[in-house]
């Protein structure tokens, strides 16, 4: 909500009147002086949309603000108007706090459903920060999402291979549930979400492969060259089901520079649906613009969402610290998966994660099925997902 700011007003006055924790709201207002605010500047208040509302015969704000249940100080705030001069078909707005869900999950996101979303999300919670981190093969923007104000900094990342969308999915519900949360000051499983917002900086990608996701869930692209390069790697077939990798056909979970070469021997040797390493480490821009956004941010730990199998894999090569294992015996506590600590597969963003940082780092391989696994399981997936984000407050 944009809030003109009146004679009077602080950052500290404005959080008290709309019940806005304050470095929230100095969050969502980076470009202001908090000390020097100016009658008629605008700056943001998150949590609120707002509602015109017109003056009938008989109404005073008084009255106005009990049919509606919105506090006298909130309706003067927005409105730099005289209380004792109200005249009936003149216009007012009242802000309303947002209790109610804004986003749909109903379907498999698209690169461009997800942006349209998540700059949805932005205008709604002002303090979170979006960013485009780097651009795919066919120059889609990867995006990285930014909440939080802790010293434990978490990431965590979705479809990196194309056929296991739903794991986008899994992280914008989580997004859009713990801004909901912040707004009606309502817990998820008993667990304060401002609390969670103190202690945490989260930072979320999630779609790391957007041209893969969308070959899967809008069809070939429009670009004719990519379409061909797509047919033949697929030999002519348009069902795309076992594709996982990006759109020329490298699987970016297999561009990392821990043992690649291994991979590169024993793996497919040119483009293909999946398993094919690449060229060489990291050829990729996607996998590149993953490398590049951890080597700037040095998270204490990552997760990378997949599908499927219900297990966790968090070891590499004996050089994961000791906590590790003490954090992924919780994760499966909580979610019913199992975890396991090696299986023979190099190459990929955990193994280099836990090998340059020697930090805990997981594989999340959600649900059970064949992928792309139907979105019916959804809902499910999602409620053994969340109580692995929740850990992550206290591990």
């Amino acid at each position: 909500m944009d809030l003109v700011i009146q004679p009077g007003m602080t950052y500290y006055r404005i959080s008290s009147i709309f019940n806005v924790p304050l470095q929230q709201l100095l969050n969502a207002n980076p470009y202001t002086n908090p000390s020097m605010l100016r009658i008629g500047q605008v700056i943001k208040v998150p949590y609120y949309q707002t509602h015109s509302y017109k003056i009938q015969s008989g109404d005073t704000l008084w009255s106005v603000s009990q049919n509606n249940q919105i506090p006298l100080d909130q309706i003067l705030a927005t409105n730099p108007i005289d209380p004792y001069q109200l005249r009936v078909g003149d216009t007012i707005t009242l802000p309303v706090r947002i209790n109610n869900d804004i986003l749909n999950f109903d379907q498999l996101y698209t690169s461009e459903r997800l942006e349209d979303d998540l700059f949805t999300l932005v205008n709604q919670y002002p303090f979170i920060s979006l960013r485009e981190i780097g651009r795919s093969v066919q120059n889609k923007p990867i995006y990285e999402v930014s909440i939080g104000e802790g010293d434990k900094h978490v990431h965590i990342n979705g479809s990196f291979h194309a056929n296991e969308s739903i794991t986008t999915s899994v992280i914008m519900r989580f997004l859009h549930d713990y801004l909901l949360s912040l707004s009606s000051g309502e817990p998820i499983r008993d667990v304060n979400m401002n609390a969670f917002y103190d202690q945490i900086t989260l930072s979320l990608v999630p779609m790391v492969n957007p041209d893969g996701v969308d070959l899967i869930n809008q069809g070939l692209p429009d670009d004719e060259a990519i379409r061909d390069l797509v047919l033949s790697i697929n030999n002519q077939s348009t069902n795309f089901n076992n594709w996982k990798a990006n759109i020329r056909g490298v699987d970016l979970n297999n561009q990392y520079p821990a043992n690649w070469e291994i991979e590169s021997n024993r793996k497919r040797q040119q483009p293909s649906p999946r398993n094919y390493p690449g060229p060489y480490p990291l050829s990729e821009p996607e996998a590149k613009t993953m490398a590049n956004l951890v080597e700037e941010k040095g998270f204490d730990r990552v997760l990378a969402l997949h599908t499927q199998g219900e297990v966790i894999y968090w070891g590499y090569e004996g050089l994961e610290p000791r906590e590790a294992q003490t954090i992924v015996n919780e994760y499966g506590r909580v979610s019913g998966y199992i975890p396991i600590r090696y299986v023979d597969s190099h190459a990929g963003f955990k193994d280099w994660y836990i090998q340059e940082y020697r930090r805990p780092g997981y594989t999340v391989e959600l649900g059970r099925g064949t992928n792309p696994l139907p979105f019916s399981q959804f809902d499910e997936i999602y409620e053994e997902t969340l109580g692995i984000f929740l850990v992550n407050l206290f591990f």
